[in-house]
């Protein structure tokens, strides 16, 4: 049986391409955009329901960035896939809260 070696370049890579996303998401307003815009314009209910559900992603974004962090400098290559499942939560926690919160 061959073992596969995957490279630690490709999941730090995932890793900073997915805090790349979640970061225009947060930061840049893409989530309050996507969600709360419709056509007569912003919903003021639904940007203080937004304002939660982003509150709950920084925080899993946090623990992604730390375990982003400690795999980078420490060379830990078994935290990068820790790193990547954390960002992956942090975006599934804003879509699916977004979506609730329409």
């Amino acid at each position: 049986m061959t073992r596969t070696v995957v490279p630690p370049a490709i999941p730090a890579a995932a890793s900073l391409l997915l805090a790349t996303l979640w970061g225009f998401a947060i930061f840049g307003d893409w989530g309050r955009q996507a969600f709360c815009m419709t056509s007569m314009g912003a919903s003021p209910g639904c940007a203080d329901r937004i304002a939660s559900v982003i509150a709950l992603s920084v925080m899993v974004g946090v623990v992604a960035a730390c375990a982003t962090g400690v795999a980078w400098f420490v060379r830990r290559t078994s935290l990068y896939g820790v790193a990547v499942a954390a960002w992956v939560v942090a975006l599934v926690v804003l879509f699916v809260g977004g979506l609730v919160a329409q």
